[in-house]
């Protein structure tokens, strides 16, 4: 099998030639208001024929840059030819069985992949989910199970899922938990580092997290704490350097399982295969999802042997977890990834970033941070020479690029941040071109006052 940089033969430009949305889309749209439910939202209004390298295509031919990747998800492009090979070999042979059922070699491949490229040289193991919110409340009944406690320590800006438990988890209310009430229980909120915001060192604001858990949780009663090492949907926050290293020598001093969310930072997503390693400390389990099957679903729990043996057979799965088809895509995309070195690509996509985001904000105050790992980027928007969060004018910046075809998605607990995760096969030009666009809106802001 071979492996390209490519994907489908489509020309690596921006090009509108309709309005946006186009009339094709606004077709479509009138059927979708007719057909699915209305709680379904979309971030760009219009419906794609084609994605491929650093582009998607909508069916009135228009092609935007994309820099969200599917919420990081499309890392080797929209249809990676080794992933595509892999599937359409895997489909041909059978689509399910049930690992449950009648198990399968890339199950256990991917499980002896993800054992290999997570931090740590000890033992571990994995099992296999559909989504990174099956992965993370797997991760927590692991951890009860292993520790005999119930408490749950997550932190403030948190992102973890959709479902009951991680509804519980994340923090932020509007739109993920709104009206969806009540939650689970045993969950516990400590603040966490956000640099721009509390002005921290990592030191002090590890003390303050771990004073919150002693205090109004009890070491001795926690059974695990989940923390992204970038905060995703809070607003990419990078925590002060020294912040995770004190929280995961408190845990292993306590007893408690540190649990890496990774679902958004790892596989690439950062310069490093799991974002720990910036920094080098060791969770005892990582979740994983998004990036790791080239688009298709799939998410896993990856950790030491001997917590992952805790739970009693049986205890782990789910019908359609670990799916084949899922799998030969993952085997895929992290064949890809070692073959095209993406984790130079992302740091270098990092650099280009940073640099061109950095120099916009000279001429664009509202732009109070700019942060981020490899190719997981954002700037905060606020009110010029403030902290004040400007959702407004983030939502502005966004809809306008929208318009001028390229593809970006906000995020932040305030609705403030603008997120950049484009593929890791894009290209340095288109880059450079969305950024010009970026910059082109924002002047335009500018002088419309």
């Amino acid at each position: 099998m071979t492996t390209t940089a490519g994907g489908p033969s489509l020309p690596q430009e921006r090009r509108l030639v309709t309005e946006v949305p186009g009339p094709k889309s606004r077709e479509l749209h009138e059927r979708r208001t007719a057909a699915v439910a209305s709680g379904v939202g979309s971030t760009l209004p219009v419906y794609v024929a084609a994605a491929g390298g650093g582009v998607i295509v909508d069916v009135d031919g228009n092609s935007f840059i994309d820099l969200a990747s599917g919420i990081a998800v499309t890392s080797v492009g929209n249809s990676a030819p080794e992933v595509v090979e892999r599937v359409t070999e895997q489909v041909a042979a059978f689509t399910h069985t049930c690992f449950m059922v009648a198990p399968y070699d890339g199950y256990v491949e991917v499980c002896e992949q993800l054992a290999d490229l997570t931090p740590g040289d000890h033992a571990k193991k994995a099992a296999l989910f559909n989504s990174g919110a099956e992965a993370v409340e797997n991760a927590v009944k692991i951890a009860r199970v292993h520790t005999g406690r119930d408490a749950v320590v997550v932190v403030d800006h948190a992102y973890h899922g959709r479902t009951n438990l991680t509804m519980a988890m994340t923090a932020k209310n509007m739109p993920y938990k709104e009206g969806f009430g009540p939650f689970a229980g045993e969950v516990y909120r400590a603040p966490v580092s956000y640099p721009f915001r509390d002005g921290l060192t990592g030191a002090e604001a590890a003390a303050r997290t771990i004073d919150v858990i002693d205090k109004q949780v009890g070491a001795s009663n926690v059974a695990a704490i989940v923390i992204e090492p970038v905060l995703g949907e809070g607003g990419f926050i990078v925590p002060a350097p020294g912040y995770l290293p004190a929280l995961v020598e408190y845990a292993n001093a306590n007893g408690i399982v540190f649990v890496a969310d990774e679902i958004q930072s790892g596989m690439c997503r950062t310069g490093t295969w799991f974002a720990s390693e910036h920094e080098g400390w060791l969770p005892d389990l990582t979740t994983v999802a998004k990036g790791v099957a080239g688009g298709l679903p799939l998410a896993a729990v990856v950790g030491r042997a001997e917590i992952m043996d805790s739970v009693h057979v049986g205890g782990l799965g789910g019908t359609y977890g670990g799916n084949p088809v899922a799998c030969a895509a993952a085997l895929g995309a992290i064949q890809t990834m070692k073959v095209l070195d993406l984790n130079a690509r992302a740091l270098g996509i990092g650099e280009l970033l940073k640099r061109r985001l950095a120099a916009m904000a000279v001429t664009f105050p509202a732009i109070g941070d700019v942060r981020g790992q490899g190719a997981m980027i954002a700037v905060e928007i606020v009110e010029p020479g403030t902290t004040t969060p400007d959702p407004v004018t983030a939502a502005r910046l966004s809809a306008g690029c929208h318009q001028e075809g390229v593809l970006t998605l906000t995020c932040g607990t305030y609705g403030n941040v603008l997120r950049f995760l484009p593929p890791l096969v894009a290209s340095r030009e288109l880059l450079h071109e969305a950024m010009d666009v970026l910059e082109d809106v924002a002047a335009a802001l500018v002088a419309a006052g």
